[in-house]
């Protein structure tokens, strides 16, 4: 899930406007009603090239709509409380709800560590030192970073098991005569985790390769869009993708190592 926005909104209070820029106007449900007018582009297109996507898009634009309301309600308490313990909580949620969308629901071979390790190791250090918060936990700061990260992290892990589960089953003659020869698992499978991990990195590669030149970026929109000075809305851009480089690159690491020894 994409929590740029309502980082966006916190940078009104930690930076200071430049002179003469207007934050973000007020919006109410009656904008939110009329951007929902858009999704009928999705289901005339699904209508005639009979792709039978209106129900789905349907209920992902109702879940999206309920569970950012749903969200919203619940940051704006945690922000009030700015209890450390209450951080953490949230974060953990954010994660178990993750990876149980993500992963369980397209392979049963996962491992439920895999994204906690991938997203803390990365995130805490990243927001302490990186975004020079002290202590690093502010909620405004570390609950919308582990949100983008756990998104790209959930990704790139479900590409990699995905590929790396099918790649198994399609060589699966080739991995036993591997191992009927006394190759390990891992020695057995480990052009295939290659490829997995390959495959699965490619996408922040080419999202890296191309941000700035081709594309804004949704947090460095959301920052400016919320008052933000433009030099620290690119240099939360820069750190962020940053993060999520190496936290994807640990998620789906772990992710395919898991894979490929619990087969």
């Amino acid at each position: 899930m994409d929590l740029s926005l309502l980082l966006s909104n916190t940078n009104s209070t930690l930076f200071t406007s430049e002179e003469g820029h207007q934050g973000a106007p007020t919006l109410s449900w009656y904008n939110v009603a009329i951007a929902s007018l858009f999704i009928l582009i999705n289901g005339a297109i699904s209508i005639a090239l009979g792709l039978r996507l209106e129900k789905s898009l349907i209920i992902a634009a109702v879940r999206c709509l309920i569970q950012l309301t749903i969200m919203g309600y619940i940051l704006e308490d945690v922000f009030k409380t700015r209890h450390p313990a209450l951080v953490m909580l949230m974060s953990s949620i954010l994660i178990l709800l993750g990876a149980y969308e993500t992963v369980y629901n397209k392979s049963r071979q996962s491992y439920k560590g895999m994204v906690r390790v991938a997203t803390l190791i990365i995130g805490i250090p990243g927001v302490r030192y990186a975004m020079k918060q002290e202590p690093f936990w502010i909620p405004e700061i570390f609950i919308p970073t582990m949100g983008m990260l756990l998104g790209n992290v959930m990704s790139g892990m479900a590409v990699a098991i995905s590929s790396c589960l099918a790649s198994v089953g399609s060589k699966k003659e080739q991995i036993e005569t591997y191992l009927s020869f006394g190759a390990s698992r891992w020695e057995a499978g480990q052009s295939i985790a290659i490829e997995a991990v390959r495959l699965s990195m490619l996408p922040t590669i080419n999202q890296m390769s191309v941000i700035g030149l081709i594309s804004i970026p949704g947090m460095m929109t959301g920052q400016i869009l919320g008052g933000a000075p433009v030099g620290n809305a690119v240099k939360y851009q820069q750190i962020i993708m940053f993060l999520i480089s190496a936290s994807t690159a640990l998620g789906v690491l772990s992710a395919v190592i898991v894979s490929i020894l619990c087969q």
